[in-house]
């Protein structure tokens, strides 16, 4: 396949939009005006304008590298990115580190007219029981620039009283949730029942799935060892994701990580017939978190070989409309 993709009208900011946007660096600019000439010229091009759904900026830990803003920008620029959702992770299960709220929106605050600030909080801290706390303390996120929560990271079931409670003050604050399920965090079985409670209870909320425990219920034959795994055999018909966006419309996925390059690359005929299908519930993501980390994310989109409209809505549109970007 490997189809090179015009750029999508509906991806195309204005010139002076594009420029001032990406061009803080001389890397950004040039990327930011080769593109941009590209699709004026109606040149078929490879790479951008995109919006990342999921990346991660890090602190100085033990041995692992840090991202910066600044390093995650460049990266961006690199890549065609066009602007980012930074996530914070705030519960112990989520990583080696926290990586608070607070510090999220204080690196991307020189940086928003690229970098979109998240916010989360963990449901099981004491001093935020009961529902008026978390609305109080989101919308504290919210004045200070968050557009989403997540990611939603914590070790309680998908359905658990304190996440029903936090779910439906993102639902009236108007906050996107963006959740990892896997065997530890968020949990949920085969069919994903729990997520469906979610689902129901907060109809006007807006959730994206991400990691091992959604993305391997694309196939209709997962098992629960496959929600903390990355199957690799042939997707079956059936799957919950299917089901459970045939019944709600307010739920989108995230194709970030391995995890979601996985899900539809271990069946690549599955996969793309996935994408088409599901091609307005999709959101491209990296989960890029780490300097020279490899992003398998670009490639598959290539190799998918969409057609210009599909391509469109993955790559930018769809979070365009998710995340309220002009």
């Amino acid at each position: 396949m490997n189809r090179e993709f015009k750029t999508p009208a509906a991806c195309q900011p204005s010139r002076r939009e594009f420029l001032e946007k990406a061009g803080r660096t001389s890397l950004g600019l040039a990327v930011a005006t080769a593109t941009l000439a590209h699709a004026q010229e109606g040149a078929r091009v490879t790479q951008g304008p995109f919006i990342d759904v999921h990346t991660h900026i890090t602190q100085k830990w033990g041995k692992a590298p840090e991202l910066t803003a600044e390093g995650l920008l460049a990266w961006m620029d690199s890549r065609g990115i066009l602007q980012a959702v930074v996530l914070p992770l705030v519960s112990p299960e989520s990583w080696d580190h926290p990586l608070t709220t607070d510090f999220v929106l204080r690196v991307t605050e020189p940086y928003r007219d690229r970098l979109i600030p998240f916010c989360s909080i963990d449901p099981r801290v004491p001093n935020l029981s009961g529902y008026q706390a978390k609305v109080d303390l989101l919308k504290r996120y919210i004045d200070a620039g968050a557009k989403g929560f997540g990611e939603h990271k914590c070790g309680v079931p998908i359905d658990d009283s304190g996440n029903m409670e936090l779910f439906k003050a993102c639902a009236e604050l108007r906050l996107p949730v963006l959740f990892h399920m896997d065997n530890e965090r968020n949990m949920d079985t085969p069919g994903l029942p729990g997520l469906a409670r979610v689902l129901e209870q907060n109809p006007e909320g807006v959730f994206i799935g991400h990691a091992n425990g959604w993305w391997a219920s694309i196939s209709g034959d997962a098992t629960q060892k496959d929600m903390h795994d990355y199957p690799r055999r042939p997707v079956m018909p059936g799957g919950a994701i299917d089901a459970l966006m045939d019944r709600f419309p307010n739920l989108y996925g995230d194709l970030s990580a391995g995890s979601g390059a996985n899900a539809i690359q271990r069946d690549i005929e599955f996969g793309r017939a996935f994408v088409l299908r599901r091609a307005d519930r999709l959101l491209f993501g990296t989960d890029y978190l780490s300097p020279g980390q490899e992003i398998p994310q670009f490639d598959l989109l290539r190799e998918l070989d969409l057609p210009v409209d599909a391509w469109e809505k993955v790559a930018c549109g769809n979070a365009r409309k998710v995340l309220g970007l002009a």
